[in-house]
């Protein structure tokens, strides 16, 4: 049996064990936690993720290695032992993990993206804040997710408030950007250079976590554009895997905000509303096998569950919904699941999405 190692068990390794599961492979997981979400649909090998012990045993079980999130130390990634295969490329990583490198990619690759600046002193950002106008966005170059490691800046109070917070080193500021809505683009490619994209999510998010993905966004100039900078960040990284591009629309405009190389939490709904979820291209890329069509099943929609399950499942459980429980202990802010809905068009979803809402949050 073709086994694939996952680096990271949390609840994207677990929807790729699941996955594994459906075309017919094992999963084998590395993750430092006690009892992760993944431990559910495949070993789990208790080491850091950075531990040369536990990289090496991984890479002689497997026959190809794959990360659940960008912040696995690329040192240690680097230092797998010799003709073991890993996807996506480390390099990818490089970029993901550093957002003033990232946003110099998106220049280079001529992918529009707000004004910005590197912050290394008081100075600079002072620079910075004059440059680009307030307000912006202060934002640590490495670490940040979920609105962790960002403070938006109106104002001397936020301003001062945000060095005291973030410091005055290694961040990047951001030229705030009035968006319409933001969306997402996600494809595949494998190493054989065939490609697919899935339709564009829309994305709602609270508290710098996401909320809510409606799929499809019924604009086809934005889904012609954001395809086109997709595959020029593909080709750029050599990629292969599943590639997630968030980007801010204004007017008929896409601005390049971030890019995930993994799977993706906007993505979620191509469970139940493609023919091929992303989990299950992601394992087809990485393991050079033609890609399964993205073709909608419905018009979809995903809500995150974060922070607490509903008491009461019959309404999150039953089709048109789908609930995916990550068996994750319930704390504030932490992604304990989420739930599809699948309807017949954009009106039905969006109903049954806001009485969801209501039942979570009364």
């Amino acid at each position: 049996m073709t086994r694939i190692g996952i680096i990271g068990a949390g609840q994207l390794g677990q929807m790729l064990g699941y996955a594994g599961q459906r075309l017919g492979v094992e999963c084998i997981f590395l993750d430092p936690a006690d009892n992760p979400p993944a431990a559910a649909v495949g070993p789990v090998l208790k080491f850091p993720f950075d531990s040369e012990q536990g990289l090496a045993q991984l890479a002689g079980e497997v026959d190809v290695i794959t990360y659940e999130f960008e912040n696995v130390p690329v040192n240690a990634v680097r230092r797998l032992p010799d003709g073991t295969s890993v996807y996506p490329p480390p390099r990818a990583l490089e970029f993901a993990q550093d957002r003033l490198a990232e946003k110099n990619l998106f220049r280079r690759l001529s992918i529009p993206v707000p004004g910005f600046r590197a912050v290394d002193s008081a100075e600079d950002l002072h620079n910075a804040s004059h440059e680009l106008g307030l307000p912006i966005v202060l934002k640590t170059r490495r670490l940040g997710y979920d609105g962790k490691g960002q403070r938006f800046v109106r104002n001397q109070e936020e301003f001062d408030a945000s060095v005291e917070e973030l410091g005055a080193t290694d961040l990047i500021a951001e030229q705030w950007v009035d968006f319409d809505f933001e969306v997402s683009a996600i494809g595949a490619r494998n190493a054989s250079g065939e490609v697919i994209h899935y339709p564009l999510s829309q994305n709602e998010h609270r508290n710098g976590i996401l909320h809510v993905s409606r799929a499809p966004v019924e604009y086809a100039a934005l889904q012609e554009t954001a395809t086109d900078y997709l595959e020029r960040l593909m080709h750029e990284l050599e990629y292969v895997g599943v590639l997630a591009l968030e980007l801010f629309v204004k007017g008929d405009s896409l601005l390049a905000n971030e890019f995930a190389p993994r799977v993706h939490n906007s993505g979620h709904w191509t469970i139940e509303g493609a023919q091929t979820s992303q989990f299950e291209n992601h394992l087809r890329a990485i393991l050079n096998l033609p890609p399964g069509p993205t073709e909608m099943t419905a018009t979809a929609g995903m809500l995150n569950l974060i922070g607490t399950m509903p008491e009461d499942r019959t309404s999150f459980e039953n089709p048109p919904c789908f609930l995916h429980d990550y068996g994750k202990e319930p704390r504030p802010g932490r992604k304990l699941g989420h739930v599809t809905v699948v309807a017949s068009d954009a009106a039905e979803r969006d109903e049954i999405l806001g009485k969801l809402a209501k039942l979570l949050n009364p």
